[in-house]
């Protein structure tokens, strides 16, 4: 063990869309857990790891907390979230800048009986065009909490991400490192060609139903130059699988080849994706599907 090395687990949690996942992405610099404008789009706990040479910094990405608990999954999402708490030995409290809902209260109340640090990342500041405006901000949302530090930054400012590293250097316990220096992730292959699908359906849909839609990985097979992927996109009803697919079936298409490419540049080799979209009636509201689907165990 290298003197003074450190070496931990984060998790990042703030209410849907407070931009959770670009964070954990900017800061491994790698495109692990996936992104988009509509909340609730991370579903499950993902890992990301940062390394250099004294800090390991083993990133939560959660599913925002939310008060809506309409569904089976909107209550799995929240209970996710919610124990990725227990394991962590640093959490990083996101909000954004001059905002502050009730979802980022249900957010902070999680954090009541918490007893490890807990930093305030306040995100998107270069949106604030004054930023003497920021000051009132900061100071109340310091006085909710008894915050150890508050990071004002952009989780697009690759300068302000070695700031974040920094403060959490000083509070992950000192030991060796938890995995390999050149791990960036505990999440399997196939889970992240499914996630990565179901981020460029989520995109092009957009108001459509994003939230109707899962991507399970039916086989996933490497081979020396070439990985194939056969997926499944389930649906909740027989109308929105048209919709999925999209006219001379354009919207799937055209998702499988992003999808495609994302995942040959991730995994340095070819890639052949098949995606065909089924229906399971109400799969999000049913604890048995979300079961079979992977929406009741971890990727931690």
């Amino acid at each position: 063990m290298i003197m003074n090395q450190h070496a931990g687990y984060v998790s990042i949690i703030g209410r849907p869309n407070v931009g959770k996942s670009t964070l954990m992405n900017r800061l491994i610099g790698q495109k692990i857990s996936i992104t988009s404008s509509k909340p609730q789009t991370t579903r499950h706990a993902i890992t990301g790891i940062y390394t250099d040479h004294y800090c390991q910094a083993i990133f939560i990405d959660t599913p925002g907390l939310h008060k809506a608990e309409h569904s089976a999954l909107n209550r799995h999402l929240n209970k996710t979230a919610t124990s990725s708490l227990e394991m962590a030995d640093v959490i990083l409290f996101m909000v954004e800048a001059l905002k502050f809902t009730p979802d980022d209260e249900l957010a902070l109340k999680r954090l009541k009986y918490i007893e490890k640090p807990v930093i305030l990342v306040v995100n998107k500041v270069d949106h604030i065009k004054n930023k003497e405006e920021l000051f009132p901000f900061l100071s109340e949302m310091m006085s909710k909490h008894q915050f150890v530090e508050c990071l004002p930054i952009s989780a697009l400012d690759d300068k302000q991400m070695k700031l974040v590293v920094k403060s959490l250097t000083h509070y992950l316990p000192e030991q060796a490192f938890l995995f390999s220096e050149d791990e960036i992730t505990t999440a399997s292959s196939s889970f992240l060609a499914s996630e990565v699908l179901r981020e460029k359906l989520t995109r092009r849909l957009n108001q459509e139903l994003p939230y109707a839609l899962t991507v399970e990985i039916e086989s996933f097979e490497e081979e020396a130059e070439l990985i194939r992927i056969n997926a499944v996109v389930w649906v909740e009803r027989e109308t929105q699988k048209g919709i999925v697919i999209g006219k001379n079936g354009t919207t799937l298409k055209e998702a499988s080849t992003q999808a495609r490419q994302d995942l040959e540049k991730l995994y340095d080799k070819k890639v052949f994706l098949k995606a065909f979209v089924k229906v399971r009636q109400g799969w999000s509201d049913d604890e048995r599907s979300l079961n079979a689907l992977g929406y009741m165990g971890t990727e931690l």
